[in-house]
């Protein structure tokens, strides 16, 4: 410190904030919710403190300074979390045979009330799926309106409402046989989480469909910087302890099943929380595995959050993972390419 100018010594100290919060938040996928809700919260800021530190580290070496190294080092004890966040390169493509390609897209009831002023927005919806060609889509915040909208692709369908009025929901739409399904209702919410078990091949897959609680934030750092601090910070409080009780439901129904198991959705929280640990367990992220860039699937102002996932169970090959810039709905959709353990099978 003494070596350095009156000016780098303060950029130090500041260095020395976000390391000490970088740091910190490596315990937050082991703080529970319930328990701990708006230190839950930080969570969501943790891209932000990688992003700041990995400044820093390019700010000190540009001066060759050894002071690179705070920040270096608790990137390097973080490394996982630095590959959550962003992937130099990975397949968003594969052309083998006996592939299951799924896509998770929360369509927010396809801008029923248009928030987006672009036109057809529920056409342009449609004709994505239709031209990416997914074989299975799990969709959160269906629209009841657009029932038939994929009916020539996707012959077996799940949809199930889940408000009063039989107007939003979740679906799962396939084009391989559906032998069981239902859904997990979470008690004081609109939320809810489909299963169905899916035929292709010899091979019986479950899939499940999660739309844990939203954080009800309007995607815009303006909206951010003027709503009071404490009502925001109460209010993902409160619902980071409802995802609690929801992944709990959720995980004791797994338990029970037989099936490899593929988990999609709409997570609303980030691949640092305890929610996504929890829910993943020893599953496989596919972005982690294949993904490229910083995997956005949430539209806020400059800043790359995921929370939009796809697990797969270990035995189940990632063949390529693909996110999307098509701004239709607050989020955008994502989709893995998969081989299952018995494709090589005849069908």
């Amino acid at each position: 410190m003494k070596k350095l100018s009156f000016i780098n010594k303060i950029v130090f100290v500041i260095n020395t904030f976000f390391a000490v919060l970088l740091l910190l938040s490596y315990i937050l996928p082991y703080v529970f919710p319930r328990k701990f809700p708006l230190i839950s919260v930080l969570s969501l800021t943790v891209p932000v403190f990688i992003i700041v530190n990995a400044v820093f580290i390019l700010y000190w070496l540009l001066q060759l300074k050894r002071q690179f190294l705070l920040s270096f080092l608790i990137l390097l004890v973080g490394y996982k979390y630095v590959g959550a966040m962003y992937r130099l390169s990975g397949r968003s493509e594969s052309d083998e045979e006996g592939i299951l390609k799924l896509m998770t897209y929360n369509v927010r009831i396809f801008n029923a009330y248009d928030w987006l002023k672009d036109e057809d927005v529920p056409g342009k919806i449609i004709s994505l799926v239709e031209k990416e060609s997914p074989d299975v889509l799990c969709v959160q915040e269906f629209y009841h309106e657009q029932e038939d909208a994929f009916n020539k692709n996707y012959p077996y369908q799940f949809i199930k409402y889940t408000t009063k009025n039989n107007r939003t929901g979740q679906a799962i739409f396939s084009r391989y046989p559906i032998v069981a399904r239902g859904s997990l209702e979470f008690p004081k919410t609109g939320n809810n989480a489909l299963y169905a078990d899916i035929v292709k091949g010899k091979d019986t897959v479950r899939i499940y469909n999660l739309h844990l609680e939203s954080l009800h934030i309007v995607p815009s750092k303006e909206h951010i910087i003027v709503e009071d601090p404490e009502v925001l910070y109460k209010r993902m409080g409160k619902a980071f302890a409802l995802q609690h009780d929801q992944v709990e439901i959720f995980d004791a129904h797994r338990k029970a099943c037989k099936y490899k198991i593929i988990v999609t959705g709409d997570f609303n929280n980030t691949a640092y929380s305890y929610v996504y640990k929890r829910i993943r367990g020893e599953m496989k992220d596919t972005f982690i595995e294949e993904g490229s860039g910083f995997g956005r699937s949430y539209d806020f102002d400059y800043f790359p959050l995921r929370i939009d996932f796809i697990l797969t169970d270990p035995d189940i090959e990632i063949l390529a993972h693909k996110n999307y810039e098509d701004r239709l709905s607050d989020h955008y959709p994502v989709m893995a390419t998969l081989k299952l353990p018995g494709s090589g099978e005849e069908e």
